[in-house]
Formats: C-alpha cells, sequence, structure tokens
C-alpha cells in the first residue's frame, strides 16, 4: 500500500470516527492538515465514491462475519435432507481422492 492509500485510508477513518460524511473534499482536508505530501485527487474520489452512503464503522465491525450459522432444520423432513448433503460430500471426498491419485505420476511442472 503506498503512502498516498494509506493517507486516504486514515482520513476516511477518523471521518467515520467522527460520524462525519466521507467526501473527496473533506478526505483532501485532512490530508493537508496532516501535511502529507503527493497524494493524487483519484484517491479521494474513489474512496468517497466506495464509502457513498456507507457506515464504516459497520464494515470494520463486521469483517469476518459469513451471515451467522445456518438454521438447523426441523421435524423428520428436514433429517432426511440432511442425510443427503452428508452423503454427497463423502462421494465428492471420494472422487477427489481418486484425482489426487491420477495427478501424481513421478513428473513435476518444470520436468
Amino acid at each position: 500500500m503506498s503512502n498516498s492509500e494509506l493517507a486516504v485510508s486514515l482520513a476516511a477513518l477518523i471521518l467515520a470516527d467522527d460520524g462525519v460524511e466521507v467526501t473527496s473534499d473533506k478526505l483532501n482536508t485532512i490530508i493537508k492538515a496532516a501535511s502529507v505530501e503527493d497524494v493524487e485527487s483519484i484517491w479521494t474520489s474513489l474512496f468517497a465514491k466506495a464509502l457513498e452512503g456507507k457506515d464504516v464503522k459497520d464494515m470494520l465491525l463486521n469483517v469476518g462475519s459469513g451471515g451467522g450459522p445456518a438454521a438447523a432444520p426441523t421435524g423428520g423432513a428436514g433429517a432426511a435432507a440432511t442425510e443427503a448433503p452428508a452423503e454427497a460430500a463423502a462421494e465428492e471426498k471420494k472422487e477427489e481422492e481418486k484425482e489426487e491419485s491420477d495427478e501424481d505420476m513421478g513428473f513435476g511442472l518444470f520436468d
């Protein structure tokens, strides 16, 4: 990451922390106040457009969340539905093992 990208990223975080909307002009103001030189205006406009209408704090808090766990099935039909994917996964694993053994033919990529 270049110094320009880092400066704009940090400026966006400062604005988000203060609860201020991230705009190109505000990013430029913070960057100039921090005496960071050689930041091209394309970076501020890209960041402003990318973060327009988004809650940066919420994005940071939900970085690793994949949407939560899947709901557990209920009733008799659900039990049959969960068995079928387990069997399919076992079959796929067997197929993968066969493919791996076929690939090991005694020569490498650069031989």
